[in-house]
């Protein structure tokens, strides 16, 4: 019989055996990184907390109330109801429990909005980008400040879908709807706290109804994100003692196998189906890398440039770094996000790599800059180019057009070495940067920092936290050690390749694909 569990929607997303986890271990802690993502969420609901009115201006002739509900459980949703019944203008801290499509549900929508007709606005902040800047487009939004108050305007951006906001909007407009209180529509404020885009609930409603009616699931799977759950430590020796297929192919990657009847790792060894089977006896193995060609190489350069970009969720790039093959250049900025202080800092390191560019040149040298999957750094290239272009800083340096930075990066001095990596060689765990490079004789400084690590310390070094003198001192010199090891671990890779990926074994698939891993 299936456990009847209220359904949070964060459990309509990625692990649906989460929602099973919780119920069997309700006491379990969640994780460091949990904690620092909850905070994270927190600081950017307080944010739009000081942003939301208090009052009506003087020219608002209006009647305006504003009431916030503490805590979560049965008072709080009692709470909501006597708010909502007062005709509040705007309601903080709101929640909702029903059932629909057979489920028990929860809903806590950031704030609830009175409209003019009576009806109820829920809104959502997210640390996503909700929205971006779209030329020609007509996105109807409304200022943070002016909630409750003004009427929706449009603006020139494109909606971005992200499915968890679009269930935590779509459970608040059904828990209004019982009440004729929806609206039928919503709104969400991302990275950018000043505003809020309007979007159709309605929308969200069908993909809602078929998250709601799916089975939990009776057992894990593994996830990408499982190494950051909590209830990993019941899930992994779970996994591991039933050899199950997620282990290697997580997600819906192994879904083509089990419909095969091939469920765990060692028939997948056993099925001769090519690569699939030597990826599996790899991993078996405990082998990272293994090479598809014979000979790996790649091209090299008389002048050498390897980069690597920090940036600050999606609110602007804080940091270029730059290594030259002796020493690493950082181009920082802890501050100003969004303002000439980040303005300045892509100038001068756009100076920078141009005067290296150009004594190459006038050297008669060849000359290629290097990045690790150049995903990130063409877009904070591009996006820096357009949101600065034309803009000088005070030592002269001229942020480049967009026009500029299109052509350098459909150049052949661009080059992305995860391309390369991809071409000529394969793993069972990925070919990211902190898998490879370690093949290649590589260790990182900061070895406990990644991506979403990073954004923590970010928010310690520029002075988002409380934190102490030292702490913000100690912060910044780590992000620049992470990313000067991103940079020398491009050049370590590059150079690895270059010599033919020794250590690497070459891909053999056989019918006991086991034998070649030998």
């Amino acid at each position: 019989m299936e456990l009847d569990i209220e359904l949070q929607p964060s459990d309509l997303v990625g692990c649906r055996y989460r929602a099973v986890q919780r119920y069997r271990f309700a006491e379990q802690a969640p994780t460091e990184a949990a904690v620092r993502r909850i905070e994270r969420a927190q600081a950017g609901r307080n944010r739009v907390l000081a942003l939301l009115p208090d009052a009506p201006e003087p020219w608002d002739l209006q009647r305006f109330s504003r009431i916030h509900i503490e805590g979560d459980g049965e008072d709080a949703e009692f709470e909501t109801l006597e708010a909502l019944a007062a005709q509040a203008t705007i309601i903080t801290g709101a929640v909702f429990t029903g059932t629909s499509d057979g489920r028990r549900w929860r809903a806590t929508p950031d704030v609830l909005v009175r409209e003019g007709d009576g009806r109820y606005l829920p809104v959502i902040v997210s640390n996503h980008r909700v929205a971006r800047p779209a030329e020609g487009r007509q996105q109807p939004l409304i200022a943070t400040a002016r909630l409750g108050l003004g009427a929706p305007s449009t603006g020139a951006y494109r909606v971005r879908h992200h499915a968890v906001d679009g269930y935590r909007l779509g459970l608040a407009a059904r828990a209004l709807a019982e009440f004729g209180l929806d609206s039928g529509r919503g709104a969400a404020i991302g990275q950018d706290r000043e505003l809020a885009f309007l979007v159709d609930t309605g929308n969200y409603q069908p993909a809602l109804s078929t998250a709601l009616a799916a089975s939990l699931p009776d057992r894990p799977r593994r996830l990408k994100e499982c190494s950051e759950c909590r209830f990993w430590f019941d899930c992994g020796p779970r996994l591991t003692a039933a050899d199950d297929i997620s282990l290697l192919f997580p997600g819906d990657r192994a879904e083509q196998y089990r419909l095969r009847g091939i469920d765990t790792v060692g028939e997948l060894m056993d099925a001769n189906l090519g690569e699939a089977s030597a990826l599996a006896a790899a991993w078996r193995a405990r082998i990272p890398v293994l090479r598809r060609v014979e000979r790996v190489t790649t091209p090299r350069f008389d002048v050498e440039i390897d980069i690597d970009v920090e940036a600050y969720l999606d609110q602007g790039a804080y940091l270029w770094g730059a290594f030259d093959g002796s020493d690493y250049h950082p181009f920082v900025t802890w501050g100003g996000l969004g303002t000439t202080a980040e303005a300045d800092t892509f100038a001068g390191f756009w100076a920078w790599l141009c005067s290296v560019r150009d004594d190459a040149h006038s050297r008669g040298l060849s000359f290629a800059a290097f990045c690790y999957a150049r995903h990130g750094e063409n877009h904070w290239l591009t996006s820096s180019a357009r949101r600065f272009g034309g803009h000088v800083s005070a030592a002269g340096h001229r942020v480049p057009s967009e026009e500029e930075i299109g052509a350098f990066i459909s150049s052949e001095e661009w080059v992305d070495v995860f391309a390369a990596v991809r071409a000529q060689l394969i793993g069972p765990r990925g070919l990211g940067l902190k898998t490879v490079a370690p093949q290649a004789g590589f260790t990182w400084g900061e070895a406990d920092l990644d991506g979403e690590a990073s954004v923590d310390v970010y928010r310690i070094a520029a002075g988002h936290t409380d934190a102490a003198p030292d702490a913000v001192a100690d912060a910044r010199r780590r992000l620049l050690s992470y990313n000067g090891d991103d940079c020398r671990a491009t050049s370590v890779v590059r150079s690895w390749l270059a010599a033919g990926a020794p250590g690497a074994p070459l891909l053999m698939p056989r019918t006991r694909p086991s034998e070649s891993m030998r």
